[in-house]
């Protein structure tokens, strides 16, 4: 799936190992995912195995995020499927430290919430944010996401329990702030 002319979105590969390498060393990355840490290549390719598995499971569609023009793998995004029989989805995120500051994640969840909302036909789709991730945060409203409130205690992150920010987007919303709430 293109991600604009920079980015595709495809499936995992045993090619991805530096990926989750790269991820593996990030400081947060490994806290907030199932990204194996300490890294090994065995628990990686459990990780790319899991990926696989997920999207056989129809549990969700897990993607790599890779740069078109050295099609080197750079994040991951994934939409989960858990809470599809009561009309909503999740999506999530994650970009290494290369990757960051292109304007690639941004792309990325533009084309899987365009995707999700037109061509699935989700009703609803939602994101976790830390409330200190202002980035992420930036992200998601930047594509039309709204935020709806904080759930407290939310999500396990390392060794204790964090706050989340919950946004939104329905498949009824439409234009906001004079744009589109997602762009093709």
């Amino acid at each position: 799936m293109s991600a604009g002319p920079d980015f595709v979105l495809r499936p995992w590969e045993m090619s991805d190992l530096p990926l989750v390498r790269e991820a593996a060393q990030d400081p947060y990355i490994p806290l907030i995912t199932t990204v194996p840490s300490p890294y090994s290549d065995r628990a990686a390719e459990a990780f790319v195995r899991g990926q696989w598995e997920r999207a056989a499971t129809g549990a969700g569609y897990p993607f790599a995020i890779v740069r078109s023009r050295d099609r080197r793998p750079v994040g991951a995004i994934g939409l989960w499927l858990r809470d599809l029989p009561e009309g909503r989805a999740s999506i999530g995120y994650w970009m290494v430290a290369s990757g960051r500051g292109q304007g690639v994640t941004r792309a990325a969840l533009r084309t899987v919430t365009g995707w999700a909302l037109r061509d699935l036909g989700v009703p609803r789709l939602q994101l976790f944010v830390e409330p200190w991730n202002t980035a992420s945060a930036r992200i998601a409203e930047d594509v039309g996401y709204r935020r709806e409130g904080l759930l407290r205690g939310w999500q396990q992150v390392g060794d204790e329990r964090r706050d989340m920010a919950v946004y939104g987007l329905l498949n009824s919303d439409g234009p906001r702030d004079g744009r589109a709430v997602t762009t093709d």
